[in-house]
């Protein structure tokens, strides 16, 4: 009888430890989400010059396309990432008649339509006075439709205003590494940007 007793209790144990391990096992922590690895090109630009009185640098991976949309202006274009899934919108004002106050309120006005699912927006000076290219580029934090935008001028004559955006769904934490990458393609062009007439 004592054998028996203790031959269920051997059993027992081994069945009340049997499944508090597979417990454990049930309840484990889950890895945090992870995101596929991205392999960037290596930087190389090439110049970006047409009937507009405008000229720039941008990258070889870069595709350039007029602006499709049926309100565009003739020196609208786009440029396109395909393998980052973005494009960069670039619209050119003619400032005649125009007032440059209103065309910079705009500007900043489409950047402020960002912050209601921002977390923040930084501003940084462009001031270009030997090409006469001067303006602010709008880093748009969180998860918004486009996350850097900007304008320049040459305060008289031209006005551009740019915004990247990403054909995906808006998500900080997916975007960022590319995010970063194209902001360094945004500040080239920027910084190699000429209004021809003022070219020597």
């Amino acid at each position: 009888m004592k054998a028996f007793r203790f031959l269920v209790l051997i059993v027992s144990m081994i069945l009340f430890y049997q499944c508090a391990t597979d417990e454990d096992d049930e309840n484990y922590v889950p890895k945090p989400r992870g995101y596929y690895r991205i392999a960037f090109p290596e930087k190389k630009y090439q110049s970006y010059d047409s009937i507009c009185p405008y000229q720039f640098e941008y990258p070889v991976y870069g595709k350039i396309e007029k602006d499709p949309h049926p309100m565009a202006e003739p020196c609208w274009i786009n440029i396109q990432f395909p393998y980052f899934k973005a494009t960069l919108h670039i619209s050119y004002k003619d400032m005649k008649g125009k007032s440059i106050a209103q065309l910079i309120e705009d500007s900043r006005g489409l950047a402020i339509k960002h912050q209601i699912k921002s977390t923040g927006m930084d501003e940084t000076v462009v001031l270009r006075d030997s090409a006469r290219v001067y303006g602010l580029i709008y880093d748009i934090e969180g998860n918004t439709a486009s996350s850097l935008q900007f304008y320049v001028t040459d305060s008289t004559k031209h006005f551009i205003r740019g915004a990247l955006y990403f054909n995906v769904r808006p998500n900080i934490d997916s975007v960022k590494i590319v995010l970063q990458f194209l902001r360094q393609d945004v500040l080239h062009l920027i910084q190699t940007l000429r209004w021809k007439e003022y070219k020597k």
